[in-house]
């Protein structure tokens, strides 16, 4: 199982690495993808793009803050500025995002639960106790 888990994650990494990005049109979640872009570095990039419309080239992602000429560098290979974001990038982001919405599915299921049996607990009277009958 152990051996299954570590295949999968390498096949999945190196779906990852073989993912050509288009800084110009990709989502979040594809940008995500990129090694070293988390979140935050991803809603920069986009607001600047849109702020200051597409990039020309893979270099001018160096005027986003944030991201500096070595992780320029060491995403050249996966960054594209035209066509369309590969399908592997999209299938990785895809199940990424898949992935949060099965986990958050059933915390929220839970929370429903929990506050429908609060309403059922606040809505029935409660009912004294009976005083205990002295001998």
């Amino acid at each position: 199982m152990k051996k299954w888990i570590i295949g999968l994650f390498a096949m999945l990494m190196s779906v990852a690495a073989f993912a050509a990005v288009n800084i110009n049109t990709a989502t979040q979640q594809e940008l995500e993808t990129l090694k070293g872009i988390g979140p935050v570095k991803a809603k920069a990039i986009i607001d600047y793009r849109s702020k200051n419309g597409p990039f020309k080239s893979q270099a001018d992602l160096v005027n986003v803050p944030g991201i500096g000429e070595k992780t320029v560098e060491k995403l050249k290979a996966d960054l594209a500025v035209s066509g369309s974001t590969s399908t592997a990038a999209a299938k990785v982001a895809a199940k990424g995002a898949a992935a949060t919405a099965t986990t958050a599915a059933p915390a929220a299921q839970q929370t429903a639960k929990q506050a429908k049996a609060a309403a059922k607990a606040a809505a029935t009277p409660a009912t004294p106790t009976p005083a205990a009958k002295k001998p």
